[in-house]
């Protein structure tokens, strides 16, 4: 089975990892960090694959998460954290049970703890507003009162997540975060070990 390189591309000596030379590895680091570069506009363009998705809301998913960037945008947000709404439920289509953990891992790299754990739970914040009409626990979040980022998340959920599904709105466009975006990916990564 071929790989993902190109005719003619410097590759690797093994065919085990225990096998590689600090060549190998070298010749990696520097292709990763180049493949890594590219991270904004391949988010970017799976952000674009929201349009059409869900049936039953007012908006699509690329929507919602454009007016949602837009409202924590207008609010004053850090920039970190109008991106994070910006991507918060970027991968609906992938892991639509449980997109917010797959969203927080994209955006960890490059973003603060309080952020990424705002992204991460924010479906189960999201619960407060309609888990009752389903018989489950909207109080669910409540676990996680005593949590310093508990105000931060309830915000995020009632300032900007649980009201963009509005038509009606005048959301900024996708090309006015596009920059921010880009911003946020070229950061030098935070830890890459686990937190």
């Amino acid at each position: 089975m071929q790989g993902m390189e190109t005719p003619n591309a410097p590759t690797v000596s093994f065919t085990a990892m225990a096998d590689g030379t600090r060549e190998d590895y070298q010749l990696l680091d520097r292709l990763e960090d180049e493949f890594a570069a590219g991270t904004a506009d391949r988010v970017l363009a799976h952000l674009r694959e929201l349009t059409g998705s869900v049936g039953g809301y007012k908006v699509d998913r690329l929507e919602h998460s454009v007016q949602t960037a837009t409202r924590a945008y207008r609010d004053g947000a850090e920039e970190e954290l109008v991106v994070a709404a910006l991507l918060h439920d970027i991968d609906d289509l992938m892991a639509p049970h449980s997109h917010g953990a797959l969203s927080a891992l994209i955006l960890r790299p490059y973003v603060t703890e309080r952020t990424y754990w705002i992204v991460l739970h924010h479906g189960l914040f999201q619960y407060y507003y309609y888990a009752h009409h389903l018989d489950r626990d909207r109080h669910a979040r409540d676990k996680y009162r005593d949590h310093p980022w508990y105000q931060d998340a309830v915000d995020f959920c009632h300032r900007w997540d649980q009201c963009s599904f509005d038509p009606d709105y005048d959301s900024l466009p996708l090309e006015f975060f596009e920059p921010m975006v880009r911003r946020v990916f070229a950061r030098e990564p935070f830890s890459l070990a686990p937190r």
